[in-house]
């Protein structure tokens, strides 16, 4: 809850507990005007948002109550109903707006602040998803970039087609999310470019998440002068936005239809993880998984995404808003969940991308029978020893240069995105118990630090992280 809103709700059922007490010592006039002078306060500063309708509830039960200004005594039956029905109240009024808190984002720590625009992409790759005729595949890129501008239109918290898509996933209305308005970016809607070029990642998205969910981590990586081509998935995304204001939301059919009959390929996998047989012994059966379920498709999938952005690279250098502001020597790639995995995937062709990060992927497809030939770092959440570690044989080949794996120790899958800020509760999140900024921190860092060493080519010791953050535990192989 926001400052204001606790005490709205402190002074509501304070005095609703103590009225009797309170209306023998405060005239009824005063008492009358401070409730209503806080409540009108509180939404000049505040503003309204329906999170908080409970203690509004609460504020009109307290605001009749102070009008009757009764100093009646109630009988001891009646007085324990309706305390209990109070703190129940009080309860629910605290609960709901400290579930979706209006929340802060971490503050950069690069030197430049944060602008941002979009680019539509049409794409000559056939749309699979649709069953349209003839679709070409069409990718709304969120492009972060550093900046000297630190006001003017700031960037609206997550676009429509990711609010709305995040409450269709859940069967929330779409106005669920609308209080994300009040949530300060600090990141600014078509600031001018501070003086390039600058070296460019490309970076994807998680299965079914928000695509405009990491501006905690991206604000911090971009801010260390880095310009960032954030991918929507369109269909595979919680919503993608485009110009006309049309939004494509996630495709539940073709999801389900992709997935049906696929359980006879990862099962024996799933079994092999709770036997005791030794790697050597089990590798066989997870390669055979890794190559074959249909996870891997869409890694390939995602991975023409990233190819097709990757090669309009240069054409958006030599013309428009980017001219001559992009680093096409120091290209980098990353990106969390199966975005992470696609990331990957991508470093095994052949292109100008010099440098990869899977931020808690699995690596499903090809990478088990091959190896990188640049570097390549997997970063991962905690997961507890009874989580089959599909990485371990996805990975065996490590690669002919430079390969790092490390853990954000207590962390969770969702500890590399905004979700643990704009849903603060462990049991429903998919965090760690780690403290949220301080896992956005170390991966921030890990990213910039791996970056800066083999894009911009810095003398810098990656693994000398590990002293600084007690949680990091990086080791290149």
């Amino acid at each position: 809850m926001q400052k204001l809103e606790l005490v709205l709700l402190i002074i509501s059922i304070g005095y609703l507990l103590f009225s009797k007490k309170i209306n023998t010592h405060i005239k009824k006039s005063i008492l009358l005007s401070c409730l209503v002078l806080f409540f009108v306060f509180h939404l000049i500063k505040n503003g309204y948002r329906w999170q908080m309708i409970p203690t509004y509830f609460l504020w009109l039960i307290a605001l009749f109550s102070a009008i009757r200004n009764s100093t009646k005594v109630r009988k001891p039956i009646i007085n324990v109903l309706r305390i209990t029905g109070l703190l129940l109240l009080a309860g629910i009024s605290f609960i709901i707006p400290t579930i979706l808190p209006v929340f802060k984002l971490p503050k950069t720590t690069g030197k430049f602040s944060v602008g941002t625009t979009n680019i539509l992409l049409e794409t000559n790759s056939e749309e699979i998803i649709t069953s349209t005729p003839n679709d070409k595949r069409r990718l709304m890129i969120k492009v972060w970039y550093p900046t000297n501008d630190s006001e003017g239109n700031q960037d609206l918290y997550i676009d429509k087609g990711g609010r709305f898509g995040f409450a269709k996933k859940y069967g929330l209305p779409f106005s669920t999310f609308d209080y994300l308005d009040k949530v300060e970016t600090d990141v600014w809607k078509n600031a001018k470019i501070s003086e390039g070029p600058f070296p460019v990642l490309i970076f994807s998205h998680g299965y079914h998440s928000k695509a405009n969910g990491y501006y905690a981590l991206l604000s911090k990586i971009v801010s260390h002068g880095y310009i960032v081509f954030g991918i929507n998935h369109t269909y595979e995304s919680t919503g993608t936005t485009f110009p006309n204001g049309e939004i494509k939301f996630f495709d539940f059919e073709y999801s389900t239809r992709i997935l049906e009959n696929t359980w006879h390929i990862i099962e024996p996998s799933m079994n092999a993880f709770q036997t005791t047989q030794t790697f050597e012994e089990r590798h066989p059966i997870i390669k055979k998984s890794l190559k074959n379920y249909f996870v891997k498709d869409i890694i390939e999938y995602w991975a023409d995404d990233i190819e097709n952005v990757s090669e309009k690279l240069q054409v958006w250098n030599k013309k428009g808003f980017f001219k001559n502001k992009l680093n096409l020597h120091q290209v980098g790639i990353f990106g969390h969940s199966r975005g992470g995995a696609a990331a990957g995937e991508v470093l095994l062709h052949e292109n100008d991308i010099k440098a990869g990060i899977n931020l808690d992927g699995v690596q499903w497809g090809q990478m088990v029978d091959t190896f990188f030939q640049r570097p390549f770092l997997l970063l991962s959440s905690d997961w507890s020893e009874s989580h089959p570690n599909y990485n371990k044989h996805a990975y065996v080949n490590k690669s002919k240069s430079d390969f790092y794996e490390g853990i954000i120790k207590k962390s969770g899958h969702s500890n590399f995105m905004d979700i643990p800020f704009m849903i603060p509760v462990n049991a429903i999140n998919e965090a760690g118990t780690i403290n949220p900024n301080l896992a956005i921190d170390i991966t921030s860092e890990v990213v910039v630090s791996f970056f800066n060493k083999y894009l911009k080519n810095q003398n810098i010791d990656i693994e000398s992280l590990n002293k600084k953050y007690s949680d990091l535990n990086l080791k290149k192989r």
